[in-house]
C-alpha cells in the first residue's frame, strides 16, 4: 500500500459522509482494489495519450498541510467510464465563516489585499473553520480580528458551496450587527473597513467591483430575506 492510498484510506475512515455514495450517485467513489488500479490504469492511459504524466492518476492523497487537504479519489462515471477525479477538503473538517457586518444600517466592507489574486478586494470579514469551535463563536472571532469589534447580533443567512466543481468545503454566512468599528487586522493585509449604504453595495456588485463571491452571496442572501434597510425586495411574479 503506497503512502499516498494509506492516508486516503485512514481519511475515508474518519470523515466517512465523503466518500459516502447515496442512491442515485452519477459519479461512484470506488473502493475495491481490482476497481481502484482500473480506475488509475484508465486515467493513466488518458494522461499518456496526452503526453502527460501517468502519476497524475495514483488515487490517494497527494498534498496536506494545515489549511487544504487535495485527494485523487478512483471512481466509476456515469455510462461505466473508470477514472479518477481530484477535491479539494479543508484539513480542518470544518465549515468556513463569512460575516456581513451592518452598522446603522450601512453593509461594512473591509479592503483586503489577497495575494491569490494579487490585487485589492471589496470583502465581508471571513475565515476558515476551526473543528469543536461553534460556527457562531467563530463568527464573532473573525469580527474581533478583522475589524475589531464584536457582534451585537448575528443572523444566520445559512450555507453555501464555493465551488461544487472540485471543492467539499462548506461556508456558513452571517449577517452582523454592529454598535461600531475598531481597528482593522493590518497584518492579514486589510487597510480599511468601510461603511456603504447597503443599496451602494448592491451597485458594487451590479458593476463588477465587489467581485468576491462571499460577498456577494451574504448581501444577496441578507437582501432577498429583506434584512438589509434602504434597499427595496425583489420582485416576485411574473407581472406583466
Amino acid at each position: 500500500m503506497s503512502e499516498l492510498w494509506r492516508q486516503y484510506v485512514e481519511l475515508r475512515r474518519r470523515q466517512p459522509d465523503l466518500f459516502a455514495n447515496p442512491p442515485g450517485s452519477a459519479v461512484e467513489i470506488l473502493d475495491e482494489p481490482e476497481q481502484v488500479a482500473a480506475a488509475e490504469q484508465a486515467r493513466a492511459d488518458v494522461l499518456r495519450a496526452r503526453g502527460l504524466p501517468a502519476e497524475w492518476s495514483r488515487p490517494g492523497v497527494v498534498y496536506r498541510d494545515d489549511y487544504v487537504t487535495l485527494v485523487r479519489d478512483p471512481v466509476r462515471f456515469p455510462g461505466g467510464v473508470l477514472g479518477t477525479y481530484l477535491r479539494s477538503l479543508p484539513s480542518s473538517g470544518a465549515d468556513g465563516l463569512v460575516v456581513l457586518p451592518v452598522l446603522d444600517g450601512g453593509v461594512v466592507l473591509v479592503e483586503h489585499f489577497r495575494h491569490t489574486t494579487r490585487r485589492w478586494h471589496l470583502e465581508a470579514p471571513r475565515g476558515f473553520g476551526e473543528a469543536g469551535v461553534p460556527p457562531e463563536e467563530q463568527a464573532a472571532r473573525e469580527l474581533r480580528e478583522e475589524i475589531g469589534v464584536a457582534p451585537a447580533r448575528l443572523v444566520d443567512l445559512g450555507v453555501l458551496h464555493p465551488d461544487t466543481g472540485i471543492a467539499t468545503s462548506t461556508v456558513r454566512l452571517y449577517l452582523a450587527e454592529i454598535a461600531e468599528l475598531g481597528d482593522t487586522a493590518a497584518e492579514e493585509g486589510i487597510r480599511a473597513a468601510r461603511t456603504y449604504p447597503a443599496g451602494r453595495v448592491g451597485e458594487l456588485i451590479r458593476d463588477g467591483v465587489v467581485t468576491d463571491s462571499f460577498t456577494i452571496a451574504a448581501w444577496t442572501r441578507a437582501w432577498l430575506r429583506g434584512l438589509l434597510s434602504g434597499v427595496p425586495g425583489p420582485v416576485t411574479g411574473t407581472g406583466r
